[in-house]
């Protein structure tokens, strides 16, 4: 790789990782432009997945003392998901991934047609507690879209974004911290199983895990300036296009 393509993949990096705090995401964006500059598709996931640990923590930090994360959920959350990355990291390992496009689009236009059917979901805290069944549906919701992070992860912080707000009816900001939050075990489990099997480029790993965290930083201290009208509007614009995205490279593909 040339300085050049390293300073552009810095870039792109740098800039994706801002606005995904808020949107989620990364990967569909992080991952395409690794394969684009030829590297290898498992290295590139396992490295990203690396960067993705980082970031995670960098947009965590300002949201601590905040009270926008639920802790009374947080020991179910972090176990569930903790189960299911390491299944879906086992998965990167044996299936093909020719048809996660397909699955990620169609995922993120269900997504986009619930924000739109929900006009006021995650703009207010709601009275009252979700129903159990709403409360189950979420914990599986965590466990389901953790095999699908520590696979792929792209796309599983906006779809675990939707589930939280619709069923345990958080707010939008209440949801970015706590899926920054829960994405640092779906990402940390996944790159420690790619460590195991020598699939994760390190010196790119470093400097790209650097960017990323700086740039959750600055990412999470912007969504706590904005209101949850504004994350909403960013957060559904960012799933229309992504979804029409990845549906249409997709058909390309065919």
């Amino acid at each position: 790789m040339t300085t050049l393509q390293l300073l552009f993949l810095i870039t792109i990096f740098f800039i994706t990782s801002v606005i995904s705090v808020i949107t989620g995401s990364t990967s569909l964006i992080t991952v395409p432009i690794m394969l684009q500059l030829s590297i290898e598709p498992r290295i590139a996931l396992a490295t990203n997945m690396l960067a993705l640990t980082f970031m995670s923590v960098g947009g965590t930090l300002p949201f601590i003392g905040k009270k926008a994360i639920d802790h009374s959920r947080l020991p179910i959350m972090i176990s569930l998901t903790l189960l299911g990355s390491i299944i879906g990291a086992l998965f990167v390992l044996v299936v093909p991934s020719k048809s996660m496009p397909l699955i990620i689009s169609v995922l993120m236009i269900v997504v986009a047609v619930f924000s739109i059917t929900n006009r006021n979901a995650g703009i207010v805290s709601r009275i009252g507690k979700p129903s159990k069944i709403a409360e189950v549906g979420g914990y599986v919701a965590t466990f389901v879209l953790g095999v699908y992070g520590g696979f792929f992860s792209g796309g599983y912080v906006t779809m675990l974004t939707a589930a939280y707000v619709s069923l345990f009816q958080m707010t939008f900001v209440q949801a970015v911290a706590n899926t920054k939050f829960i994405n640092i075990f779906s990402s940390l489990i996944a790159t420690i199983i790619f460590f195991t099997q020598g699939i994760v480029d390190y010196k790119l790993g470093i400097i790209l895990s650097i960017t990323m965290f700086v740039g959750g930083i600055v990412g999470s201290r912007v969504a706590l300036r904005l209101s949850n009208i504004w994350l909403r509007r960013i957060f559904l614009t960012t799933v229309i296009v992504l979804a029409l995205k990845t549906l249409l490279d997709f058909v390309a593909l065919r």
